[in-house]
């Protein structure tokens, strides 16, 4: 198997596969594929955890199928594109290192990988879509490639250190880091801040990878220059310029 990641801000990962060799990812990820590659598609790949593992998977939002792309005869190629602007990382999985990613960055993996549902908690209606906040957790045997939107940040916590990160802002890290949900301290930082109310707070010792472009805030910025309730397009575009001016006048045109 050889792999390469072409391309910059929408990167595609490109895998060559010999005969009887494979790779599998949720269903929907695939973007090509040359003809001698043969798609099945399974309730689950890799050992993730059979029967109660679909079920956890779907209560937390991913697909119940997997699709495993195989070269039969001849030598083939498949290929994922990223679905927004990021990167796509290599991770190699062995026993004891396993890893923690946000619920829309895993991308693809060898056969022997396994995926199942790390972490789950509710946020309340309207945060993340309604879904709550899921982590998947990667483990197993051989590589997987993760999906970060943005630029990609990587933070190498020692033992005890802490980090605490908007929800959106997680993109990976390693199984050895503590996480958990907290709320924002103060009252006021809680009503005024505009924040949310919600930070991920990550204990070291491993590695965190950060992503600065988070999904959610991609859809709630793109939704206001969507139609609502009449209001075209166009009209939001002119109040953004109107409050572009004022915002600049009331600032001293700093």
């Amino acid at each position: 198997m050889q792999t390469r990641i072409v391309g910059t801000t929408m990167p595609v990962l490109e895998v060559q596969l010999e005969p009887n060799e494979s790779i599998f990812s949720e269903s929907g990820e695939l973007s090509w594929m040359s003809q001698s590659i043969q798609m099945t598609t399974h309730t689950q790949m890799g050992g993730g955890g059979g029967l109660m593992g679909v079920f956890k998977r779907i209560a937390g939002g991913g697909s119940i199928f997997m699709t495993e792309y195989r070269a039969w005869q001849y030598p083939g190629e498949v290929a994922f594109a990223a679905k927004v602007p990021g990167h796509i990382i290599p991770v190699q999985l062995s026993p004891g290192v396993e890893y923690m990613v946000h619920r829309h960055g895993f991308l693809c993996a060898t056969p022997q990988v396994t995926l199942s549902v790390g972490f789950q908690q509710s946020l309340g209606a309207g945060i993340f879509g309604g879904d709550g906040f899921l982590l998947q957790r990667v483990g197993g045997m051989g590589t997987a490639w993760l999906e970060l939107s943005g630029e990609m940040i990587q933070k190498d916590l020692a033992p005890g250190e802490v980090l605490r990160v908007h929800p959106g802002h997680v993109g990976a890290f390693h199984s050895t880091v503590s996480f958990q949900i907290t709320m924002v301290p103060g009252i006021k930082n809680v009503i005024f801040g505009g924040d949310g109310l919600f930070l991920a707070q990550l204990v070291g010792p491993g590695t965190v990878w950060l992503q600065t472009l988070p999904i959610s805030r991609l859809a709630h910025q793109i939704g206001h220059y969507l139609p609502h309730q009449g209001r075209e397009v166009g009209n939001a575009a002119g109040a953004g310029v109107l409050g572009g001016i004022v915002g600049s006048i009331l600032s001293g045109g700093e």
